[in-house]
């Protein structure tokens, strides 16, 4: 007799004939994915919804880890980017909205998408999850953006995209009949004494509108970054040059001639001044400093010693 879930589990793919092909197997593990979440799913589990013995299935996946990883590339292999789109800002809005439309059509697989780059060096992954990348690095650098400059955008896109998502899945009703909004969003069984302000926040909770917070949140990344990134086309100014952290230098000696000048002296108004950051001369402002410090030094000899 055919239990329940056999039968819930066989797809469009069952019948035990014909040649089984990779998508195929993929296709199925994302409709048990997304009936009752990646912990669900197994290879006896899969090859039972596609009616085929469970060793047929390595043939296409080594194993589960390689199926989810599969399937988190299945779902973002559909996540389309224009990379010859002109405004690259209202791409970047166009392709977020798209993601979101995948997380919430399939939101067991976005811990996959957010979680399991994170096992795997980056030029190790499935090819289908790096081409968003890939397209995402051509639009903006042929919006003129720099390599590095466009792959901070990118990264600051999808980090904001997988908190808002990961946010928004989080938002679930206890009770959508209830019309009181502590019930409907079972804050009520929170004490009072402990979460006052998060149960006072419970009719703005429930009015929670995952679209428009997509997009407020959009405003202000794409117009953060097009304000603190140089303008396409452009190079970003170089960098002041630093000092090394440990210079490798012997600071000259301290002398009361003027006229002798070392990497460890700063002559400022005539007064020798010996620089503690390692042998170079010290800034006026630095030395008004010590200067304030010298009578407490002297107030307190040891106290400017380590302990």
């Amino acid at each position: 007799m055919t239990t329940p879930t056999a039968r819930a589990d066989r797809g469009p793919a069952a019948g035990g004939s014909g040649k089984i092909t990779r998508d195929a197997v993929l296709a199925a593990a994302l409709e048990i994915i997304d009936r009752d979440g990646a912990d669900a799913l197994s290879m006896r589990r899969l090859a039972r919804a596609l009616d085929r013995d469970p060793m047929i299935l390595y043939r296409h996946a080594p194993g589960k880890a390689a199926l989810l990883d599969g399937v988190a590339e299945t779902v973002l292999a559909q996540l389309h980017v224009d990379s010859a789109d002109p405004d690259w800002a209202g791409q970047l809005r166009a392709v977020a909205r798209r993601y979101r439309a995948l997380a919430l059509a399939h939101p067991h697989v976005v811990p996959l998408i957010v979680t399991r780059p994170l096992a795997t060096p980056l030029g190790l992954r499935p090819a289908g999850t790096l081409r968003p990348l890939e397209d995402i690095l051509a639009l903006l650098s042929k919006a003129g953006f720099s390599g590095p400059d466009a792959l901070h955008i990118y990264r600051a896109l999808f980090g904001f995209l997988h908190g808002r998502i990961l946010d928004e899945l989080q938002e679930l009703v206890d009770n959508p009949d209830e019309t009181d909004d502590l019930l409907r969003l079972g804050l009520h069984r929170l004490p009072i004494g402990e979460f006052p302000l998060l149960r006072g926040l419970a009719p703005v909770l429930a009015a929670y509108d995952g679209a428009a917070e997509l997009e407020r949140g959009l405003d202000i990344l794409l117009t953060g970054l097009a304000t603190t990134l140089p303008p396409p086309g452009q190079t970003r100014p170089p960098a002041p040059a630093r000092h090394p952290a440990n210079p490798k230098r012997t600071p000259a000696p301290v002398t009361n001639n003027p006229s002798q000048s070392g990497p460890g002296l700063s002559h400022i108004g005539g007064t020798e001044k010996f620089s503690v950051t390692g042998g170079y001369p010290l800034h006026s402002d630095r030395v008004r400093d010590l200067d304030r410090l010298r009578p407490l030094l002297h107030r307190h000899p040891g106290s400017h010693r380590p302990a």
